[in-house]
């Protein structure tokens, strides 16, 4: 305490000379508004130099944050633009082959069951009937079995008692039938594929010409294992599916125009 008091009158004058002038500057800025300005724009200056130096020393920090989030977004984007490619390539597809195609949103979906179907939100009114065949942005999903105004019901290919598609190894010309043995959901089996054809895990299977339903080359799936028959005339395929039929929203309906007048030449055929 005695160093204090001897420091402050050993000082005393400068004390005194710096309280005199601390309060002749706040009578200036406090009467004129221009040396008030002046002040406030200094101090405002100051101010926010302190906040952009205080706000670069946390953005630094939180880099890898923003990093984070900017891959999370272009990953989004990516897969948003590859689906965009995939469908864009189907388009391509159906409209070669004289197909048209709607498109609908899933209202419903089953798929733990062993016979399966799925309800979309477009009926007859939007054109759809039945025997259309419907596939997602990344494969086939089923046929159109049953419609009303509004709404229709779709044979999922995760149907063991009804779903029958035809199905070839991709460039090649051996043909198969597509079914479910109502074990997995993402498994299917490929029968009655002759064993001549040229097989190996990880060959794409989709759609035959041969189908009057689905236009060739719709993706289906990619072989996980196979094995001869008991005759050993023919392979067991299990197929793994591109699509995850668990996990479906937004599908596109497929309309052969020529289906009824290849229908009717061919029952003609036959009689």
């Amino acid at each position: 305490m005695q160093q204090l008091i001897n420091f402050l009158f050993r000082n005393k004058h400068v004390l005194l000379f710096l309280l005199l002038l601390i309060i002749s500057i706040g009578f200036t800025v406090q009467n004129r508004s221009f040396h008030k300005s002046k002040f406030i724009n200094s101090a405002n200056f100051i101010s926010g130099g302190i906040y952009q130096q205080a706000t670069d020393v946390e953005s630094y920090f939180s880099l890898k944050a923003e990093n984070k989030k900017l891959l999370e977004e272009n990953s989004r984007l990516r897969k948003l633009l590859v689906n965009t490619e995939i469908q864009e390539q189907n388009r391509k597809i159906v409209n070669r082959n004289n197909y048209k195609v709607y498109s609908a949103q899933v209202i419903n979906n089953n798929y733990a069951k062993r016979n399966n179907f799925l309800t979309i939100n477009k009926g007859t009114k939007d054109g759809i009937k039945e025997d259309l065949g419907v596939i997602s942005s990344k494969g086939i999903v089923g046929i159109i079995r049953n419609t009303s105004n509004n709404y229709a019901t779709v044979l999922s290919v995760l149907n063991s008692a009804d779903s029958r598609i035809n199905a070839q190894i991709k460039n090649s010309n051996h043909f198969a039938t597509l079914v479910w043995d109502g074990v997995d959901p993402n498994i299917l089996q490929l029968i009655n594929l002759p064993k001549l054809a040229n097989i190996k895990k990880g060959d794409t299977v989709e759609t035959n010409a041969y189908s009057n339903i689905f236009p060739e080359g719709i993706p289906i799936g990619k072989i996980r294992d196979y094995n001869l028959s008991e005759n050993n005339n023919y392979y067991e395929v299990d197929i793994e599916l591109f699509n995850d039929m668990t996990n479906i929203k937004h599908v596109y309906i497929i309309e052969n125009k020529n289906r009824d007048e290849i229908i009717a030449l061919e029952n003609k055929a036959n009689e």
